[in-house]
C-alpha cells in the first residue's frame, strides 16, 4: 500500500507540475494519460480543499517542482515530515480546545446547579473544626499525622485511598479494591498533586477538592463524577518509592 501511495502521490506531483509549465489550461481530455493525471490532481485538489483551507498555493506548485528537479530547495528534506506534522498536531490541538472550551459552556448551563451546590459545600465545609483551606482551594482534615519523609511533585507514591462524593457515594476506591495505588504525584488531579506534598508518609488525610483542582467540567469514572462535583478522598501515604 506504501508503494501505491508514493507512485500515486508521484503522479499528482508531475501532472500538476506539467500543468503549471503548460502556456495555456488544458480544455479537454484526450488520452487516458490526460484523464487519469487530471482525476489524480482534481482528487488532491479536493482532498486539500478539505483539509487545509489556508494553502499558498504558490508554494505549493513551486514545492512540487522543486522536488522534482531537486534544485532551489528552501527547505532540507530531512525536515519536510516534522513541519507538516507539527502543523497538523498544532490544527489538531487548537479544534480539540475548541471542543473543549464548548463542552465546558455547555456544562456550566446544564450542571450550573449542581456547581452551585459544590461551591456552597465547600463555603460551609471550611468553618467547620479541624478543616484547614489552602491558598488554591483545597480543603483537607489531618485525620493522622505521620513522621517520614515528604514527597515533591515527581515523587512516586504508594497510596491507599477512598474517593466519594460529596452525598457518601463511591466512585473510586483502593481500599475496597485491597490494591493501594502507585503514580507519580504530578501524573494526578491538581488537588491530589498538592495534597500528597503536605503530607509526610504514614499520615492519613481527607481532602475535600473543588471542581477546579479536580476534573472540572469533565464527568468522569463512568459518569458517577458529574461535571463541576466536589471531590472528597480519605488518602493514606504508605510510602515513597525509590
Amino acid at each position: 500500500m506504501k508503494v501505491i501511495k508514493f507512485l500515486f502521490l508521484g503522479a499528482i506531483v508531475i501532472s500538476l507540475a506539467s500543468c503549471n509549465n503548460q502556456a495555456t489550461t488544458l480544455k479537454s481530455l484526450d488520452s487516458e494519460i490526460d484523464s487519469v493525471s487530471y482525476a489524480l490532481g482534481l482528487d488532491m485538489g479536493m482532498k486539500i480543499k478539505m483539509n487545509f483551507e489556508d494553502i499558498n498555493q504558490d508554494a505549493y506548485v513551486q514545492g512540487m517542482k522543486n522536488g522534482i528537479d531537486s534544485t532551489n530547495m528552501l527547505l532540507a528534506s530531512k525536515d519536510i515530515n516534522g513541519i507538516i506534522n507539527s502543523y497538523f498536531q498544532k490544527l489538531q490541538q487548537e479544534k480539540m480546545k475548541e471542543q473543549q472550551e464548548a463542552a465546558a459552556k455547555q456544562a456550566e448551563l446544564d450542571f450550573a446547579d449542581s456547581k452551585a451546590a459544590g461551591e456552597k459545600f465547600l463555603e460551609e465545609n471550611k468553618t467547620k473544626d479541624g478543616v484547614v483551606t489552602t491558598d488554591s482551594g483545597l480543603q483537607y482534615i489531618v485525620m493522622k499525622e505521620g513522621s517520614g519523609e515528604k514527597p515533591v511533585a515527581n515523587s512516586k507514591v504508594k497510596v491507599h485511598y477512598h474517593g466519594t462524593l460529596t452525598d457518601g457515594t463511591v466512585f473510586d476506591s483502593s481500599v475496597d479494591r485491597g490494591q493501594p495505588a502507585e503514580f507519580l504525584a504530578n501524573q494526578v488531579i491538581k488537588g491530589w498533586t498538592e495534597g500528597l506534598q503536605l503530607m509526610s508518609v504514614g499520615s492519613k488525610y481527607k481532602f475535600f477538592i473543588p471542581q477546579e483542582l479536580g476534573y472540572g467540567a469533565t464527568p468522569r469514572a463512568g459518569g458517577k463524577i458529574k461535571p463541576f462535583d466536589v471531590l472528597v478522598f480519605e488518602v493514606e501515604l504508605l510510602e515513597i518509592v525509590k
